[in-house]
């Protein structure tokens, strides 16, 4: 059976994070990836070295890295340059993560690429866009939620700002949103027969991903009218969309925002007496208080057990490790098995996008640095003598 993206091929030049993820998805929906790894200096060096060992196995199990070849390159060398420029010739997309500038300084930016291969789409993945006065500055997931806004909304009851690890930035507003702009791209390529550069800030991302936050601000005076703030009724200000402490110590999530479902929330705790005060802000701290007593007289999987066959909005607080053995979640197979040559059955997080004519596959383990640089030198058309020469080189490591 084919697959959705079958025949486009992607040279990665992405590390960290957002870059990888965004390939990960492209990937397990067909595309042919090739991975550049760094060769040479410290740029090669891991964050995290391990044992050979320890590395070979966790690559079993790393879903970010899998249905991707690798070869390595050594950019400082004009004869990685040579080989990336070859790649370039026969590639869809190329997708990088480096900070603004670094790429021109390598020879390997878009405006090179686009004079060997017109019809690429590339992708730069960075924290604040090639553009504007940020766009040399270093920084991480923390940093681009704090200056999009998004810190001052994701608070706790004490009121201090949380951070959502990196799932956010680095993922939502990442890797997401550079698969969107390649799909885009490449369906925009069908109409044009142009490529062109594909600019993802991860900055600008977090704000898109804040848009409710954003328009209620711009909008003044007009959200303040209503007398609710909509930036906060998702946060745990409000007695029924939050989360409560059940008899077990377990927790258990609420989110009860429309009328009916409210209703049925106050029915199951045996207070059907404040379906008609939802929205009686001055009543809140009272229910909270009544929520909280009532939501500790049974434990978390008891009152998901009631509440799943009542319609409302009522789920347990799960850890990972109770997420990936919940019913629901195995039987959309977002934990999957693949055999490994080595390891045996290895579990890895599942394809989130199904589809049923042109579903995704895991077709490969993530790679070890480098393993398919005489395989992806052959395929194009290096002779033996030439890879040997790029090796005397330092070219591939």
């Amino acid at each position: 059976m084919a697959m959705a993206l079958e025949g486009i091929k992607i040279v990665d030049m992405s590390r960290l994070a957002p870059g990888p993820y965004c390939t990960m998805i492209l990937g397990d929906l067909g595309a042919d990836i090739i991975r550049i790894d760094p060769g040479g200096g410290k740029a090669a060096e891991a964050i995290f070295p391990m044992p050979p060992e320890v590395e070979e196995r966790m690559r079993a199990y790393d879903s970010e890295s899998r249905n991707k070849r690798s070869i390595k390159l050594n950019f400082k060398t004009q004869e990685a340059r040579q080989i990336f420029y070859k790649l370039v010739e026969r590639a869809d997309v190329v997708v990088e993560g480096f900070r603004a500038g670094v790429t021109k300084r390598l020879g390997v930016d878009y405006d090179t690429v686009k004079e060997i291969n017109p019809r690429v789409v590339y992708c730069s993945v960075t924290g604040y866009g090639q553009t504007g006065p940020y766009r040399e500055m270093v920084g991480h997931d923390m940093n681009y939620l704090s200056i999009a806004g998004a810190m001052d909304i994701i608070r706790d009851k004490e009121g201090n700002p949380v951070p959502p690890s990196n799932l956010v930035a680095d993922y939502a507003s990442g890797g997401m949103q550079a698969a969107i702009g390649i799909l885009a791209a490449l369906m925009a390529r069908e109409r044009t027969g142009k490529g062109q550069h594909v600019d993802i800030a991860m900055t600008d991302g977090v704000i898109s991903l804040c848009h409710t936050a954003v328009a209620q601000h711009l909008q003044g005076d007009l959200a303040a009218m209503a007398g609710i703030d909509m930036t906060t009724i998702t946060t745990g200000k409000i007695p029924h969309y939050n989360v409560y402490k059940c008899k077990d110590g377990k927790l258990l999530s609420i989110g009860a925002l429309e009328p009916w479902f409210f209703q049925n929330v106050c029915r199951e705790i045996g207070r059907e007496d404040l379906a008609p005060f939802e929205w009686a802000i001055d009543k809140w701290p009272e229910m909270s208080q009544i929520f909280a007593e009532a939501f500790l007289t049974k434990t978390r999987d008891e009152w998901f057990e009631l509440l799943s066959k009542t319609d409302t909005c009522a789920t347990p607080v799960y850890t990972v490790g109770e997420a990936m053995n919940d019913r629901h979640v195995l039987e959309r197979k977002m934990v999957t098995e693949v055999d490994h040559p080595k390891f045996g059955k290895v579990k890895q997080v599942g394809i989130s996008i199904k589809m049923s004519e042109t579903p995704g596959a895991i077709r490969c383990f993530a790679p070890a640095p480098g393993e398919h640089a005489e395989e992806i030198l052959t395929e194009l058309g290096f002779s033996k003598e030439q890879v040997e020469q790029f090796n005397q080189a330092g070219a591939l490591g």
